[in-house]
């Protein structure tokens, strides 16, 4: 059975770091992307962030660019984002989400990817 598990949200001050977790199993971790997405009330989903776990691209939205960064722990199956310099307008459901690599993808559209976790809300008050 398929399963992503995000853990590490909450609520935090602007200016704040965070570092959302998120755990797979289930599937051949090597063979897979994992984005992070996210979606604010009243707001379309997002992404934030993916990596290739093959070889360990990695994408941002320009939004998080020099804030956040993604990094994948292979032996561990799990995917990181460490949030910095936190911002209100980065409240959110965060979601992490797997994608089979088969060759051209767009790391940062929520419709490629195939297996989705329950999300960890992240608050940041101003």
């Amino acid at each position: 059975e398929v399963q992503l598990v995000e853990s590490g949200g909450g609520l935090v001050q602007a200016g704040g770091s965070l570092r959302l977790s998120c755990a797979a199993s289930g599937f051949t971790f090597d063979d897979y992307a994992i984005g992070w997405f996210r979606q604010a009330p009243g707001k379309e989903r997002e992404g934030v962030s993916s990596i290739s776990n093959d070889d360990g691209s990695t994408y941002y939205a320009d939004s998080v660019k020099g804030r956040f960064t993604i990094s994948s722990d292979n032996a561990k199956n799990t995917v990181y984002l460490q949030m910095n310099n936190l911002k209100p307008e980065d409240t959110a459901v965060y979601y992490c989400a797997a994608l089979l690599l088969s060759g051209y993808y767009l790391p940062l559209d929520f419709g490629g990817y195939d297996y989705w976790g329950q999300g960890t809300q992240v608050t940041v008050s101003s």
